[in-house]
């Protein structure tokens, strides 16, 4: 009870205070009334009370930015303060959300401004209190849901409707269409990142609002599926290129393929319990295909023979099935993975008859034999 009656008064006290920033707002003079209108949307999305961010205050927010040039970086001020000032997690947390959904909902214009607002240091959603706090059962979800959105405004959603990653220089991300190996090798890590911040994002491990953990996590979810099926794409693109590629290229592929098995281990043990949320068994969750170690292992092992050293490889070897069996075959006979002689060797018989001269008879033949 006693709790109850704190709960509310810290409930009540924080209300007065967004009625004072409101306040505060108005007497500001502000240029445009849009500054103003900005302010106030995000106080009343983000007050202390235990409504999810509103749509109506979501979509005046969108509308004021889209229709108003240079409020990005002013919405972005405010969202960092906002974040800044408070010690109420409700508030961290919607304020977290309502970020979140700007980069999700908005225009393309708008999040890659949001993303310039992050980099030029306008907007700073890790500068809070939660974040140097030492009581996991407290603050771990905003902890970790800060990082995921650290990671996340460097992605952007392209024409197609798709997350992809904000590439340097110009280069234009195309989903592996050209097999490009500094594609692979650069989109790849950035899906691992990204996987590696949804899996720490556990609604499990969560703060107890679960009305706001559901919302956020629903929406990474969401994103973890676009990601996903990029990360797909790419650990295929990686094992079809494993055998062309340089012994050191090799080894960070492997690498690479080996941290990508945990991985997508751990994001089905994730989908499996999300299923179990009332809010989250709607979503279109993807089929998750494991990447097994002993995969691996054989893809590891069986790369060896695809040395550069002018002998040409089979493609069979690129599947980590045969792979194992040709493995299992060599210890069988006891060749070892060096010997020339450790791929089998196949006899093919020639349908020529070839002719001897000087042979005793002219009729005399011999069948020729090829290996």
């Amino acid at each position: 009870m006693r709790l109850d009656l704190s709960a509310k008064l810290r409930q009540v006290l924080g209300l007065a205070k967004d009625h004072a920033s409101i306040g505060r707002a108005i007497v500001q003079n502000y240029n445009e009334k849009a500054f103003f209108d900005i302010e106030v949307a995000v106080v009343r999305a983000t007050s202390h009370d235990d409504c999810p961010v509103d749509d109506k205050t979501m979509h005046e927010i969108l509308f004021l930015v889209s229709n108003t040039p240079g409020t990005i970086p002013f919405l972005a001020e405010q969202i960092s303060r906002r974040l800044a000032k408070t010690r109420d997690c409700l508030v961290a947390g919607k304020t977290l959300l309502l970020f979140h959904r700007l980069l999700r909902g908005s225009s393309r214009s708008i999040e890659q401004q949001l993303h310039i607002a992050h980099t030029s240091g306008h907007l700073q959603i890790g500068c809070c209190w939660f974040m140097m706090s030492s009581d996991p059962p407290s603050f771990v979800f905003l902890q970790n849901y800060v990082a995921y959105l650290q990671e996340r405004v460097g992605w952007i959603i392209n024409q197609a409707g798709k997350l992809e990653p904000v590439m340097s220089g110009g280069t234009k991300f195309s989903r592996y269409k050209e097999k490009s190996m500094d594609l692979v090798f650069h989109i790849l890590p950035k899906c691992q990142e990204f996987i590696a911040q949804v899996l720490k994002c556990s609604p499990l491990d969560a703060w107890p609002i679960d009305n706001l953990v559901q919302a956020a996590t629903g929406n990474i979810l969401k994103e973890s599926f676009q990601v996903y099926m990029t990360y797909s794409d790419g650990i295929a693109a990686l094992v079809s290129m494993l055998f062309d590629l340089s012994r050191p290229a090799r080894d960070l592929a492997c690498g690479m393929l080996r941290k990508a098995s945990q991985q997508i281990q751990d994001l089905r043990i994730l989908y499996e319990k999300c299923r179990g949320f009332t809010g989250m068994k709607s979503l279109d969750y993807p089929s998750v295909e494991a990447i097994t170690m002993d995969h691996i292992v054989a893809l590891e092992e069986c790369s060896s023979y695809g040395c550069k050293s002018g002998s040409s490889v089979s493609t069979n070897l690129r599947n980590p099935v045969i792979c194992n069996e040709l493995k299992q075959e060599q210890h069988r006979t006891g060749f070892s993975s060096t010997s020339p002689f450790s791929l089998p060797v196949e006899t093919k018989i020639s349908m020529i008859w070839v002719v001897f001269d000087g042979e005793e008879s002219d009729n005399a033949t011999e069948k020729a034999y090829e290996c």
